[in-house]
């Protein structure tokens, strides 16, 4: 459908203030109705937009206009269509703007609805499509219909495949995530575990088909037919554009409330470990949709090693590979993953495990960061679609699989901060969940390589090595110098015995009899090293609180 069909449409009564043949000869691909005074971000390349002309006021001046349609052209619109009912013509400072920045622009009376566009608009899109060429039946004529009602009423994706397939006496079809969450399903589909998903996706049986919507690794969009007959192909090729339809818009809600998820993150960061402002957090919450009341626990995700070469503050950070990582997969030629992957990730693994609103946001140097409401209770049910506290950390190891299988060239890595029981405790929250991430960096097996995954609890830390582990690399160091300085020089070789003596000596309990059995020493060449030691490093062994401080700074090394 071209922008100038619109005109065409009696029906519609929409005319033409400003633009020429060619521009008017552009094709549509979608609509955005918006009176946002900055849409640039919601928009995708070929959509004509509707606006009320809400954001605009005679008193504003030029700018306003030409900041708005600054926006659409760079975000790709082929034509603004205004409103007359607000203001009831179409000011003139928006024509000048549009004709600068060579915009179509369409007046759209008062009597006409948004919806009536909308509609027309999708339904000369499916129109198009039914009468091209093909062997195959396309989805019947009132089918389209409701779909587009459907889609213009906002329902779920649930209820546009149960529609779309309902003439086919609705066959079993599943919409699934790259890592196998269930976004919809048929009533005759059974129900699936995402592991049985993935397994399903990646078999040859079925038809599986891509929906073709703005999406990442682990959420691109799968329409799975398990039996290939079940419905003609080129009706799955419509149901997908449905869903895609679907999909953009919410996307685009979706990212409307970015910005207070965002500012939630921004004000329990700067809380660090004490309590956030009462009243800042009871609206950051509501502007989220999120409880005032109730548990919560918090994630911190981030993609990248943690290890020998990382810099100050690298254990909680959400940046990229450390260590050397970055650098041996530059020379590989091979690209890094990108800036929100990490979002992207958190995002997705929380969508498995609740379909209660959550908060997710990434902010520099600390990682992306999920607010997750939970059922303090131990039953794993999850009140209106919470999950319990203990089921979400064990579900986040379940799924974290899933998603390294989607990216496997990224080290993707977790912290999870305990059960809180109050919102006052975010801030010390998301401390603890960093803090958590950066022991799983610590942690990550080695044995399956720099992009090995982790997933590590608050609760998790109950040994001294735990602990140590979410320690930053140069608080480690610093630590390690400074007790067992006189020791890790390379000069001297003895030093090297005598660190090895003192590992097997703490690592048999301070046993002299076990440790000169294992170093195939006598007992009193033992003692001496002991003796080395301790003068070195002003510690004495025969006390417990010394033993613990040269235990733990040899788990620093």
């Amino acid at each position: 459908m071209h922008v100038d069909h619109l005109r065409q449409l009696d029906s519609l009564g929409i005319t033409l203030v400003w633009g020429d043949e060619h521009l008017l000869g552009r094709e549509i691909s979608g609509v955005t109705a918006t009176d946002l005074e900055d849409p640039e971000r919601f928009l995708r390349p070929g959509e004509i937009v509707l606006t009320g002309l809400v954001w605009w006021h005679p008193d504003d001046g030029r700018a306003k206009a030409e900041r708005f349609v600054a926006a659409l052209s760079a975000g790709g619109a082929v034509a603004l269509l205004a409103g007359e009912e607000t203001h009831g013509a179409v000011p003139a400072d928006l024509v000048d703007a549009c004709r600068a920045h060579r915009v179509p622009l369409l007046s759209v009376p008062a009597r006409t609805s948004f919806r009536a566009v909308t509609e027309a608009v999708y339904l000369r899109q499916w129109g198009d499509l039914s009468r091209l060429p093909a062997p195959h039946h396309a989805l019947p004529e009132n089918v389209r219909g409701e779909l587009g009602r459907l889609l213009e009423r906002g329902a779920g994706p649930a209820e546009l495949l149960e529609s779309a397939f309902a003439h086919l006496g609705t066959p079993p079809c599943h919409l699934l995530t790259s890592t196998g969450r269930t976004v919809a399903r048929t009533s005759s589909a059974p129900a699936l575990s995402a592991r049985e998903a993935v397994r399903l996706l990646r078999s040859a049986s079925g038809t599986t088909l891509r929906v073709q919507a703005d999406a990442t690794a682990y959420d691109a969009w799968q329409l799975h037919l398990p039996d290939t007959d079940a419905a003609p192909p080129r009706v799955l090729h419509e149901t997908a554009e449905v869903l895609a339809q679907h999909r953009h818009h919410h996307d685009r809600r979706r990212a409307a409330r970015a910005r207070a998820h965002e500012a939630l993150v921004d004000l329990l960061v700067r809380a660090d470990a004490g309590a956030p402002d009462t009243d800042a957090l009871a609206a950051a919450l509501r502007a989220c949709g999120l409880p005032a009341r109730g548990s919560y626990r918090v994630v911190v995700a981030g993609v990248g090693a943690f290890g020998a070469g990382a810099g100050a503050g690298a254990g909680a950070g959400g940046g990229g590979a450390v260590d050397g990582v970055g650098a041996s997969r530059a020379a590989a030629g091979v690209a890094p993953p990108g800036p929100g992957l990490a979002l992207d990730a958190l995002a997705e693994a929380t969508r498995h495990l609740t379909s209660a609103p959550f908060a997710v946001a990434e902010r520099p140097g600390v990682g992306a960061v999920a607010i997750i409401p939970v059922d303090a209770g131990a039953d794993g049910t999850g009140g209106a679609g919470r999950e319990s506290g203990d089921g979400l950390r064990d579900g986040f190891r379940d799924v974290w699989p899933l998603l390294r299988a989607c990216r496997p060239d990224a080290a993707l890595h977790a912290g999870i901060s305990t059960l809180i029981p109050d919102p006052a405790g975010l801030g010390r929250a998301v401390v603890q969940a960093r803090y958590a991430l950066a022991g799983a960096r610590t942690t990550a097996p080695a044995a399956a390589g720099p992009e090995a995954s982790a997933v590590t609890a608050v609760d998790d830390l109950s040994t001294l090595e735990s602990l140590l582990a979410g320690v930053p690399h140069d608080v480690r160091a610093a630590y390690l110098s400074s007790t067992l300085g006189p020791l890790l020089g390379e000069s001297r070789a003895s030093h090297g015995v005598l660190l090895e003596t003192l590992e097997v000596f703490l690592g048999h309990n301070g046993s002299w009899a076990r440790t000169a059995k294992a170093l195939q020493l006598h007992v009193n060449t033992v003692h001496y090293r002991i003796r080395r030691v301790e003068a070195l490093t002003g510690r004495d062994l025969s006390r417990l609180d010394h033993k613990l401080d040269l235990r733990a700074a040899l788990l620093c090394r």
